[in-house]
């Protein structure tokens, strides 16, 4: 597979990881779009939202608890911070593995 995030995850590029768990792996952004961006990304290769599947549904939870770990090991929980997901050309999305973007720090 020819996925630039499943290499990240393989360890095949270097990241800055914050955290990874058994199904999920949050690192910085290396193109940020605020003072802290970072990407929340399942380790279950999954395109984009449009490809997630039923059984993918605690996933998809788990996704989301996740970025809240993160704002909060990251301490923009308290003052706010944003989620963002891009789904498919026309939303944005420009690495088709699913993922959740983090923007904060402001």
């Amino acid at each position: 597979m020819d996925c630039l995030f499943c290499k990240i995850l393989e360890k095949e590029i270097p990241s800055d990881i914050l955290f990874e768990d058994e199904k999920v792996c949050v690192f910085r952004d290396i193109r940020p779009k605020a003072p802290i961006h970072y990407l929340v990304i399942p380790k279950k290769h999954i395109a984009s939202l449009n490809e997630a599947k039923e059984e993918d549904k605690e996933l998809m939870g788990e996704l989301l608890l996740s970025a809240r770990k993160a704002a909060q090991k990251l301490g923009i929980n308290e003052k706010g911070y944003k989620l963002s997901v891009h789904t498919g050309e026309g939303g944005g999305q420009e690495v088709f593995h699913f993922h959740i973007h983090i923007l904060g720090g402001w």
